[in-house]
């Protein structure tokens, strides 16, 4: 997948961050190649995407095995901070703060390889781009996010051309929230969440409760009947931020539908269709004013059936070391795996500490001892100066990183988010 699978979640643990900072002067004049195939058909660390994990394995590959033996395969001129898209679509920021050509965020001496991968043959060590170009590798890293599936909803993506519909997801709809939010004027205003794995499960609610708060600021909320129509069967996999968050519900009025899943969308009539889960089959036409699609995701197409992935697509890692189950010299992170923990940029965060460590003693010829917790994090936005910071592991239980009761609304929590986050990550993460 391209870099616009930068993960969707951004606060990043500060353990984390602040440990090897690293802050090299930014430069868009590196020395990785340009070209738009590989120079080398042999590289020691071959890197599967540019996002968030690319980026950040290739730069920590490229302190052990040196420059030149390091190549990223991506497609994508410009590499996005997508956790911004949610302060985007509320019109708190604007678009091009997210985004920064590819060529700025590669490390020196990292070639780039500008291409697609078409298919991977862990057994024998290569994998094939466009073209018929076939690359060899010592070790693999697959960090190639995850796909977007808006076809999978009937009316949709040609349903984005019309007015009052938006989706912080995507680099070409993100804007068209903030326009259908600025344009409401009396009716529904529908928040949806699919029916498959997502990208940080908190922010397709973040969109509306910055909705809320931007009609109650313009005298516009009692017009307002907002309705978050979920998939799921709770509000939050975390109980202690669940329930924050169902207070917060109650106290502004907002009605939520469980296993409510979207499954169409008529734009030319604002009507948005919806299958009871629990009653396969049942459908429900709910008329909008304003409609904020979150889209079914999955694994990217090159993944389907492929060695490496379970049977569902997703790459099958050592859900503590991230090694691969069955090729020992494939690694995996971020988006693309089957790890049982929430997609969010805090999660590649933490998993690149422990495939740091993990890939060190496989090179030489040692087990691998550091264990990924299943550390993540959504900073939960619920107002435009207010946000609950939600940290976790595998086992859904709080693994917060302040002495204070992160379930609480905090103005502090928000000033991270908005503008702590993006300058560590640009300077500190992909470094």
């Amino acid at each position: 997948m391209s870099a616009i699978g930068v993960v969707s979640c951004s606060c990043l643990h500060p353990g984390v961050w602040l440990l090897k900072p690293r802050m090299q002067k930014m430069s868009s004049l590196g020395l990785h190649t340009a070209a738009r195939c590989a120079a080398k058909d042999y590289y020691e660390v071959l890197v599967l995407g540019g996002g968030t994990g690319g980026i950040a394995m290739s730069a920590r590959m490229k302190r052990k095995v040196g420059a030149g033996n390091v190549a990223v395969v991506e497609p994508s001129q410009t590499h996005y901070y997508q956790p911004l898209w949610t302060l985007v679509g509320g019109g708190a920021k604007q678009l091009a703060t997210s985004a920064r050509p590819t060529g700025s965020v590669m490390p020196k001496g990292v070639e780039w390889i500008k291409s697609r991968v078409t298919a991977l043959d862990p057994d024998k060590n290569c994998v094939w781009l466009e073209n018929d170009i076939k690359i060899s590798y010592k070790y693999l890293i697959i960090a190639l996010g995850i796909s977007l599936h808006y076809e999978k909803i009937k009316g949709l993506p040609e349903g984005f051309h019309h007015p009052k519909i938006g989706s912080n997801y995507s680099v070409h709809t993100v804007e068209k929230t903030w326009k259908a939010l600025q344009d409401f004027k009396e009716g529904n205003a529908i928040f949806t969440f699919p029916n498959t794995p997502v990208k940080c499960a908190g922010a397709p609610q973040k969109i509306m409760y910055l909705s809320e708060a931007y009609w109650r600021k313009t005298g516009k909320r009692s017009k307002a009947n907002i309705m978050f129509n979920t998939s799921l069967g709770v509000i939050f996999g975390v109980k202690k931020y669940a329930d924050a968050l169902l207070e917060i519900i109650k106290e502004r009025n907002i009605a939520v539908n469980y296993k409510c899943n979207l499954i169409e969308v008529r734009a030319d009539k604002q009507e948005a269709v919806f299958e009871n889960l629990d009653k396969p089959g049942v459908t429900e036409v709910h008329q909008y004013e304003m409609l904020h699609v979150t889209p079914p995701m999955g694994p990217p197409a090159v993944l389907l059936n492929s060695p490496v992935s379970d049977e569902i697509g997703w790459v099958d890692v050592d859900k503590e070391t991230l090694q691969h189950k069955k090729y020992p010299n494939v690694f995996g992170i971020g988006d693309c795996t089957n790890l049982p923990t929430s997609k969010t940029a805090a999660a590649v965060a933490a998993q690149s500490g422990v495939l740091d460590k993990t890939i060190s003693l496989v090179m030489k010829n040692q087990l691998p001892t550091k264990k990924y917790d299943g550390y993540t994090s959504c900073p939960l936005v619920t107002g435009y100066n207010k946000v609950i910071l939600a940290e976790f592991d595998y086992n859904a239980q709080p693994l917060e990183t302040f002495p204070i009761d992160q379930s609480k609304e905090r103005v502090t929590m928000y000033h991270m988010k908005a503008d702590m986050m993006p300058f560590l990550y640009w300077n500190a993460l992909l470094k």
